[in-house]
């Protein structure tokens, strides 16, 4: 039961643009044994994205991963802020410089007010990188983390 019945929850995504979002998760995640997620809240307020990005990695034990190779977008969509933040082993493997390519790329996207393919070109890039340093392998690669995207307040 809602406290204020007025208010309304606040839904950035069409149930189309979420399908669109996890498929590219999954597809991402196909050929590599990294691990992809999003993370959307509303604000982002006092702090960085990218420190609020790395709270969250770590509040969902994304550090966990055999391969340290997981890797968190990141929206903070009122405030119009972004990250991504990826874990030691694929930070070592792609650079800083990939991360702000990435995130250049995304913010040109939600310019335009293109999220959902935004989000998803950022997946597949992402995706692409992950099959390059950490390749699926059929035998030893699991799925360590769920392939939805997560919502914040």
């Amino acid at each position: 039961m809602k406290i204020f019945p007025w208010q309304k929850k606040i839904e950035f995504f069409t149930v189309e643009e979420k399908q669109l979002i996890i498929a590219a998760l999954r597809e991402a995640e196909k050929r590599a044994s990294g691990e992809v997620r999003v993370f959307v809240e509303s604000r982002c307020r006092f702090v960085d994205a990218i420190d609020r990005a790395a709270e969250i990695f770590f509040q969902l034990k994304m550090d966990m991963t055999e391969k340290r190779n997981a890797v968190l977008v990141y929206l903070a969509m009122r405030d119009r802020q972004l990250a991504v933040f990826g874990d030691e082993g694929i930070h070592k493997a792609v650079g800083e410089e990939f991360w702000n390519n990435e995130v250049k790329k995304m913010s040109e996207h939600f310019t335009r007010e293109n999220f959902a393919d935004g989000i998803c070109a950022i997946v597949k890039d992402i995706g692409i990188a992950l099959h390059y340093h950490f390749p699926y392998d059929g035998e030893t690669d699991k799925n360590e983390l769920p392939d939805d995207i997560m919502f914040g307040k």
